[in-house]
């Protein structure tokens, strides 16, 4: 990984594990970018990865492992994911709305969504724009960055409620490690003068349910369809043999 992706990665690992930890619930489900463990604080007994290849043993902690051909089509039942992430999903994504018609679809009521993405309205994004321009992309070319606006309104539509926002990584768009590592005072300075223009913002969203009342518990244990779910290990060793 370039040192750039290691500090948004660091980043996010950090706002990833603040905001899972105290989500309760039963299933959890990462879809994509299983290099970054985005479950790995939460307490949740039963996690699932979706990957569209088999991924490296140390990519994933307890997670099992779901290989799909297309995030828009995921094997599980309507209304049994307690939480979802989404970390750099959407914006390389073909039909970014129908990932998050899926998500609304597999995710129970009053369940939660949490989705990372690069900020266009930042140095970054600036940096990126020149950078295709120019033919020489300073992140990833197929990626497209998505406003948090523009998310936010998308799942406004969905009838998921934005509960927090929260943007970083403040450092000068360089692809230098050392640079980034020292870039503490950049990241405090702009939490605090420009916090909307960090490179990385993470949006965590509730689904909402109208004319809905819960009382007592709110839902049951439901049973995830996991017919396409094996423990990763296990894949890896049968993906190892063919």
């Amino acid at each position: 990984m370039q040192p750039a992706g290691t500090y948004i990665c660091a980043w996010e690992q950090t706002q990833f594990d603040l905001l899972t930890a105290d989500i309760f619930g039963f299933h959890a489900l990462q879809i994509g970018l299983p290099q970054l463990p985005a479950l790995a604080a939460s307490r949740m007994p039963h996690q699932w990865q979706t990957a569209q290849q088999v991924p490296e043993m140390n990519a994933v902690l307890r997670q099992q492992v779901v290989l799909v051909h297309d995030f828009a089509e995921l094997p599980f039942d309507s209304q049994s994911i307690d939480l979802i992430v989404l970390p750099h999903v959407l914006e390389f994504a073909k039909e970014p709305h129908q990932i998050l018609r899926e998500v609304d679809r597999i995710l129970i009521p009053e369940g939660r969504v949490i989705i990372s993405g690069l900020n266009r309205a930042s140095l970054w994004g600036a940096r990126q724009m020149l950078g295709k321009l120019a033919h020489r992309p300073f992140l990833p070319e197929e990626g497209e960055f998505i406003s948090a606006h523009r998310l936010k309104d998308w799942l406004k539509l969905l009838s998921m409620e934005v509960s927090q926002t929260r943007f970083g990584c403040y450092a000068m768009p360089v692809d230098n490690a050392q640079w980034l590592e020292n870039s503490s005072l950049m990241d405090k300075l702009g939490q605090r003068w420009w916090p909307r223009l960090g490179a990385v913002y993470m949006i965590e969203a509730i689904k909402r349910v109208r004319g809905m009342h819960l009382i007592g518990p709110a839902l049951k244990q439901k049973r995830v369809r996991q017919a396409n779910a094996v423990p990763v290990a296990n894949k890896i060793k049968e993906h190892g043999q063919n």
